[in-house]
C-alpha cells in the first residue's frame, strides 16, 4: 500500500525539498500552501507521486475541505508534516504591531493546531488505525534570537504542542515528534549568511547547511514504523552560533 503523506508550506524551500523527499521515497505526496501556481510547479519537479491542494492552514474552513478532499481521495494520511510558517523582521517587543504578531499566532501556531487536529481525528478513524505527525519546530523553541518575540513563542507553544500530541495519540498509534532545525539554506533563512544580530549586539555572518539534511532527517522519521519514534530531533548547521554563548 502507498502511503500518504502531506507536507503544508510546500511550495517552497523546507516544505518543497522534504516534499521531493518523500515522493522518492515511494509517498504519495500532497502539497499544500496558499499559492496554486507555486505548489503545481514544485510539484512538478519532483520525482513520483502527488497532488497540489491550495490551502491557507489558518482559516479553519479550508483545513476542514483540504482534510474532506484526502480522506474522499485516498481513504487515509500516514504522515503530516506540519511545516508552513512565517519569519518577520527583528524588532523589540514595543516596536511589534499586533496585527504582525496575530498574523504569526495565526499562520504558526494555529495553523499548524488546525492541521494537526484534522490529521489526528482523520488518522483515529481509519482502518488501519494510526500515523504520524512532524512538527516543524526551531532551535528558537530552545534558545531565542533578539528581536524575535513573536516567531520564538510560536515554536516554545510547538514543543507544547507535540508533547501533548505524543501523550493524547498513544492509545490511536498516531505517533508525533519535532524537528528543530538551525540555519538551513531557505529563502528565509539566505539573510543569516550575510550577517545576523548576536546576543552581545554584534552582526556576524552565520554558517548554513543544505536543505536536504533536514529532507533526509524528516523521511527518517517519517519511514520509522509506528512503535518507534524520534520525539525531538535537532538538525542545524553545525558551527552556527547556538551552544556557545553570544
Amino acid at each position: 500500500m502507498i502511503k500518504t503523506a502531506l507536507i503544508t508550506g510546500a511550495g517552497t524551500g523546507i516544505g518543497k525539498t522534504c516534499a521531493h523527499e518523500l515522493m522518492r521515497g515511494g509517498y504519495h505526496v500532497i502539497f499544500t500552501g496558499r499559492r496554486l501556481g507555486v505548489l503545481q510547479a514544485a510539484l512538478r519537479e519532483g520525482e513520483g507521486s502527488g497532488d497540489a491542494i491550495a490551502c491557507d492552514v489558518s482559516d479553519a474552513k479550508a483545513v476542514s475541505a483540504l482534510f474532506a478532499e484526502i480522506e474522499k481521495t485516498h481513504g487515509r494520511l500516514d504522515v503530516l508534516f506540519n511545516n508552513a510558517g512565517i519569519f518577520t523582521a527583528g524588532k523589540l517587543i514595543d516596536e511589534i504591531a499586533l496585527a504582525d504578531w496575530q498574523r504569526m499566532i495565526d499562520i504558526n501556531l494555529t495553523g499548524s493546531f488546525l492541521c494537526a487536529r484534522a490529521a489526528f481525528s482523520l488518522m483515529r478513524r481509519q482502518r488501519p488505525m494510526g500515523g504520524r505527525i512532524i512538527n516543524n519546530g526551531s532551535i528558537s523553541a530552545h534558545a531565542p534570537r533578539p528581536g524575535s518575540v513573536p516567531y520564538t513563542t510560536t515554536k516554545h507553544a510547538m514543543t507544547g504542542l507535540t508533547k501533548c500530541l505524543s501523550l493524547d495519540s498513544r492509545a490511536f498509534d498516531i505517533a508525533c515528534s519535532q524537528i528543530d532545525i538551525g540555519n538551513a539554506a531557505s529563502d528565509i533563512a539566505a539573510p543569516l549568511g550575510e550577517g545576523a544580530r548576536q546576543a552581545n549586539g554584534a552582526v556576524v555572518p552565520e554558517p548554513l547547511m543544505d536543505l536536504r539534511h533536514v529532507a533526509e532527517a524528516v523521511r527518517y522519521m517519517a519511514d520509522l514504523p509506528l512503535c518507534a519514534n524520534v520525539q525531538f530531533m535537532t538538525v542545524m548547521a553545525t558551527k552556527m552560533p547556538y551552544v556557545g554563548r553570544g
